[in-house]
């Protein structure tokens, strides 16, 4: 059975930084492109960063120069280093692997990693 833990969340002011993690176990971690979602308050889940199985990272733009993704396939874990944050990331914070050509998750969520970005 898949299992996704995600860490590392609270609360911080704007222009803060925070590392999220999140712990795979029960998958071929190796072989998926991994990405981060994120949901607020009263709007849908998006993607905002991937890492593919190779390491090569993408963004949405809302994210670009501030949020670096990065894995460890050694240890099934996949991070989110968020710098420069902006009270409009407030968000819950989830992993998953990325089912190929999609922007979809591959397996069940986890119970995500609550961020708040207030002053």
């Amino acid at each position: 059975q898949v299992q996704l833990v995600e860490s590392g969340g609270g609360l911080v002011q704007p222009g803060g930084s925070l590392r999220l993690s999140c712990a795979a176990s029960g998958m071929i971690f190796s072989i998926y492109t991994m990405g981060w979602y994120r949901q607020a308050p009263g709007k849908q889940r998006e993607l905002v960063a991937a890492i593919t199985s190779g390491g090569s990272p993408n963004y949405v733009d809302s994210v670009k120069g501030r949020f670096t993704i990065s894995r460890d396939n050694a240890k099934n874990t996949v991070y989110l280093q968020m710098n420069s944050l902006k009270p409009e990331d407030t968000a819950v914070y989830y992993c998953n692997a990325i089912r190929t050509g999609t922007r979809n998750p591959v397996f069940n969520w986890g119970q995500g990693t609550q961020v708040t970005v207030s002053s």
